[in-house]
């Protein structure tokens, strides 16, 4: 692979820069039991239905529960026959998802720092995910984590939701760089099939979310462990 010229780095939010297990296992529990009516026996089979065991909590890597957006996570329960795909499964799901991340949410150890030293480095930052707008904003707003950000979107900032490529889009237009001088970083195929749809210049896959090396490395240029070992890599010491 021929060195990229990188200028910016579009993060990934679930798995990436929030802990996937620490944060987002008991909330699918609770989205699961609001989407069955508190029946604990129907919201364990959404549970399934939605990627998560409900038993030993494994999440299957590119689930909806993992990586999907909110409509991805209701169509999936809606698989069930008696649940009904609706406006209000949708507004419940991300409501629960919002309060739970503003409550419980836990970041990655050394996202933040990694974050501010990429940023002292020259580096402009952005964070896409299939999460909400609002789900987004109340997950990172006790980390002190957004004003480090130059951009940010949800899958219903306009910009379609992963692995469609017009976040990164988004982002090339708002911080003025080429697609081709972004690194997007995330911790599932859906980041990695977004970054290579819109021919970003390197593809980042990290290991501290709910996908495995074996999943990711077919569609990465670089994988890591965490974002908290970007800081050391050569590709990240400073921008073009």
């Amino acid at each position: 692979m021929q060195k990229p010229v990188l200028r910016a780095i579009l993060f990934d939010k679930d798995g990436t820069i929030i802990d996937y297990w620490r944060t987002w296992l008991p909330i699918n529990r609770k989205v699961a039991l609001f989407a069955a009516g508190q029946d604990a026996a129907l919201a364990a089979d959404l549970l399934r239905l939605g990627g998560q065991d409900p038993e030993t909590g494994r999440v299957v890597p590119g689930s909806a529960l993992a990586a999907g957006s909110i409509r991805d996570i209701a169509e999936a329960f809606a698989q069930h026959p008696r649940i009904t795909l609706s406006r209000s499964l949708e507004a419940g799901i991300d409501r629960i998802f919002a309060q739970g991340g503003a409550d419980h949410s836990v970041l990655v150890p050394g996202a933040r720092d990694t974050l501010v030293e990429l940023r002292q480095r020259g580096f402009r930052l952005g964070l896409a995910t299939n999460d909400s707008n609002a789900g987004l904003a109340a997950s990172l707003a006790d980390h002190d984590v957004l004003p480090l950000l130059d951009f940010t979107a949800g899958c219903d900032a306009g910009f379609g939701a992963k692995p469609l490529p017009g976040m990164v889009n988004a982002f090339a237009t708002a911080v003025g760089c080429s697609n081709g001088a972004i690194a997007v970083v995330g911790d599932a195929v859906h980041d990695l099939a977004m970054g290579r749809a819109a021919g970003a210049g390197l593809n980042v896959a990290v290991l501290s979310g709910t996908s495995d090396h074996d999943d990711l490395a077919p569609y990465a240029d670089l994988v890591l462990d965490s974002v908290a070992d970007m800081p050391a890599h050569d590709l990240f010491q400073a921008p073009a």
